[in-house]
């Protein structure tokens, strides 16, 4: 046997004692490279698939994110991983009181009118009971599971592990900064605290706006790991995937509003796109007339250079000028492109920008089957990686690039068909740099939030 694969079942091996999840996958993935398995199957994927399912933190939501970048994960693994839930089962009612005590002392429920005994929704963090206030309003009462802060910890060990494995396997994507991200990303969604910022934050960004809805934090019923606001009345967005194109429409504009407008506007974005974290508010005839914006955990805020390397490489992109496209990626933090390694990125910028650079009402997809939507593009750069890379992915690139690849699931759920030319250059409309910074200084300070996400 080669020395290499004899370094790497070591490797493996010792791998394998920082956990029993994920830990014990991978010593079966060892023995099974031992008797000459292929490397990255759809049987290894298989095994961190059961082994992340028994996970009780936000893993899975982070294998999610992982699978809509190109080969950050073996197709295989990623394949899997994205079939995971990140629907955890509810606390019990016995359980609730006692954190509910934890956080607002013992005579917590003299807080509230009325608070249900089940849960609303359950997350990867915590579940949102309903509860209302002695003054008749409804809240929503996010409360976190216990002991999270060791469960991520322990959660990020185990993609450590994972990547650690990807990194013996000829891989073609450099994940450090990748890790990082997530990391960082992942630790600031336990702090409720910085969570009910953010909706300030949000608030402030949206303010004014008629369709758009952000709820009011209750700082009084509210800790680092319970969240109290107000409830926001309305219907899943799934519920509509039948209804008629002009509300499908309405919903996606509003949608792309919500998502758009914060980052060309303040250079910030909800890292998190999927249909669980919107809702549609509806009117007295019980049709929808906007969105509600549900969680905040997962908000990224770029440094406005960012904002202005999307701009350029949009630009780039549509006037083919090579010079602003290499500028775009550079000002990401791309470092040490060739000539192939920039023409394997415009593969999926391309792919990424393509509905914001037609001027023509499209869906999302246009004529792509939801499951092989982003699938060829992401194959092609596999394959011209393998031959040209590897590539290190800056760590801003990370949730920039799941938030649209959620975002675009979200429209071709709804089916919508809509000009995302003419949204995306209207939601252009004023900008540079220096208003995005004078803006994002101005919000973040009424938000009480000091500085840019690292």
């Amino acid at each position: 046997m080669a020395d290499d694969e004899n370094s790497l079942t070591g490797r493996l091996l010792r791998y394998a004692n920082v956990g029993t999840g994920v830990g014990g996958a991978v010593a079966r993935i060892a023995a099974g490279r031992l008797f000459g398995g292929e490397r990255g199957s759809s049987a290894e994927g298989q095994l961190l698939a059961e082994a992340l399912g028994n996970l009780k933190g936000p893993l899975m939501k982070v294998a999610q994110l992982l699978a809509t970048i190109p080969d950050a994960l073996p197709e295989a693994y990623a394949a899997e991983l994205a079939q995971l839930q990140s629907q955890a089962p509810a606390m019990g009612w016995a359980f609730v009181k006692r954190r509910m005590a934890a956080e607002l002392g013992p005579d917590w429920r003299k807080s509230f009118a009325e608070f249900s005994h089940e849960a609303a929704h359950a997350a990867s963090l915590g579940q949102v009971h309903r509860a209302s206030s002695h003054d008749g309003r409804l809240l929503a009462c996010k409360l976190q599971y216990p002991d999270m802060d060791s469960a991520v910890e322990a959660d990020l060990k185990q993609l450590n592990i994972i990547f650690a494995l990807h990194r013996r396997m000829s891989p073609v994507i450099d994940t450090s900064e990748i890790g990082e991200e997530i990391a960082a990303r992942l630790r600031e969604e336990l702090d409720y605290v910085r969570e009910a910022k953010h909706i300030r934050l949000y608030t402030e960004i949206l303010k004014g706006h008629p369709t758009i809805h952000v709820p009011e934090v209750e700082p009084q019923l509210s800790t680092r790991r319970l969240i109290t606001m107000n409830w926001l009345e309305g219907r899943k967005l799934l519920e509509f995937r039948e209804h008629d194109l002009d509300t499908r429409n309405l919903l996606a504009r509003h949608l792309f509003e919500a998502w758009w407008m914060p980052f060309c506007g303040h250079g910030v974005i909800h890292g998190d796109p999927h249909l669980g974290n919107y809702s549609a508010s509806l009117d007295e005839t019980g049709r929808p007339k906007g969105l509600n914006l549900l969680d905040y955990g997962c908000i990224r805020i770029f440094p406005p250079r960012f904002v202005q390397g999307v701009v350029d490489l949009y630009h780039g992109l549509r006037t083919d000028d090579r010079a602003r496209i290499v500028h775009a990626y550079e000002t990401w933090g791309f470092q040490n492109l060739s000539n192939e390694l920039i023409d394997i990125l415009n593969i999926w910028a391309r792919f990424i920008y393509g509905p914001l650079m037609e001027d023509r009402v499209r869906a999302i997809a246009d004529g792509v089957s939801p499951a092989e939507y982003g699938r060829r593009q992401a194959f092609t750069v596999h394959r011209a990686l393998k031959e040209k890379g590897p590539v290190k992915v800056p760590r801003e690139f990370v949730f920039m690039d799941r938030a649209a690849i959620g975002l675009g699931g979200v429209f071709i759920h709804l089916k919508a068909e809509l000009n995302f030319y003419r949204l995306f250059n209207e939601a252009l409309e004023g900008f540079s740099v220096e208003n995005v910074a004078a803006r994002q200084a101005a919000a973040l300070a009424s938000a009480g939030l000091t500085s840019s996400s690292p």
